[in-house]
């Protein structure tokens, strides 16, 4: 039987109690998604890509595949988390135009910068980052973020 979202929330949850290692998340976890939308962005796409949309790319099918698996889930999360990917996508590229030569090496060193934060946010809270166990939550994290705006907003996830 497939988890429901909240299963998958209180899940992670259990493994960030800690106040520290919860701001080393909120700081991290949607700038570690930028950098991997980054990694992806940057992979040379087939002309046939360019010539449907200039948005078509690797990045923009990820972020479509990624809202699968959120939709699944939750519905009212998914639209949440389709925002911040556009947010992410749209910051991405104004990055690219204004220092076009180091958007990839930026987010090769601020995606290892940020992960050194998560994993010492870990040691902190004492507990094993729960993507070991389970490789899907690396996309819970950002939606466990999410939930609690929508919970600070007054919105059902």
């Amino acid at each position: 039987m497939a988890k429901s979202m909240q299963t998958w929330l209180d899940e992670y949850g259990e493994s960030h109690q800690n106040k520290l290692n919860k701001a080393i998340h909120w700081f991290c976890v949607p700038q570690i998604v930028w950098t991997v939308m980054v990694f992806v962005y940057v992979l040379p796409v087939p002309d046939m890509f360019v010539s449907i949309s200039p948005h078509l790319n690797y990045a923009s099918i990820a972020c479509v595949f990624t809202l699968l698996f959120y939709s699944r889930l939750s519905v009212s999360l998914t639209l949440g988390m389709a925002l911040f990917l556009l947010v992410c996508y749209w910051s991405m590229t104004v990055f690219e135009m204004i220092f076009p030569d180091y958007l990839l090496t930026f987010a090769l060193l601020w995606f290892a910068f940020l992960w050194f934060l998560q994993f010492y946010g870990h040691k902190v809270e004492g507990k094993k980052p729960s993507f070991l166990k389970d490789l899907q939550f690396l996309m819970i994290g950002p939606a466990w973020l999410m939930s609690f705006i929508y919970l600070k907003i007054g919105l059902k996830y």
